[in-house]
């Protein structure tokens, strides 16, 4: 079996994920896993699709075909998962809004050779005040080899220049 990483956008509307589902399991591919999600009006998602090596070309013409109905696919073949290097911790971030929150953090993680594997943000109007609230949950994997210490001291800097409450939480 094949294994490929999808990337799904289209205009939100009902129907859009049964449209890729049928796709898919009409071509003989098993859908494996997927985070999907409305934003803005569109419709965004990634997906890990397993199919048989006889069905690979087809399947993925019939992908890209959807493109008639308004659904862009972009196809990537599944990558080699790294050993085991590497452990798990959890980023939370809430503070005022501002441009480049998202490139200061990642820039201070790519600077430590910390991989985000997950990363959800949003902007909400604080409770009492109103003003735009950045929030921004991670997940991340560090090397073993980086003091967690060390992580945690550089980005407690740069979450105190920002202006910004950071907390690191290692997964068990």
């Amino acid at each position: 079996m094949n294994q490929l990483v999808l990337t799904v956008l289209a205009a939100d509307k009902a129907g859009q994920v049964e449209r890729v589902a049928q796709c898919i399991a009409t071509h003989h591919g098993n859908w494996l896993d997927s985070r999907m999600a409305r934003m803005a009006g569109q419709f965004a998602g990634i997906l890990r699709v397993a199919v048989p090596a006889e069905a690979y070309d087809v399947l993925v013409a019939a992908l890209q075909a959807l493109a008639a109905h308004g659904i862009r696919v972009l196809v990537a073949e599944s990558g080699t998962e790294q050993p085991c290097s590497w452990r798990t911790i959890d980023l939370k971030l809430v503070g005022n809004d501002r441009p480049g929150i998202v490139r200061d953090i990642t820039r201070v993680l790519a600077e430590q050779g910390v991989n985000v594997e997950r990363l959800a943000t949003d902007v909400e109007p604080a409770p009492m005040s109103g003003e735009p609230l950045f929030t921004a949950e991670a997940t991340l994997a560090v090397p073993l080899t980086l003091p967690l210490e060390a992580l945690q001291a550089r980005l407690e800097g740069l979450a105190s220049e920002m202006m910004v409450d950071l907390t690191l939480h290692s997964q068990p």
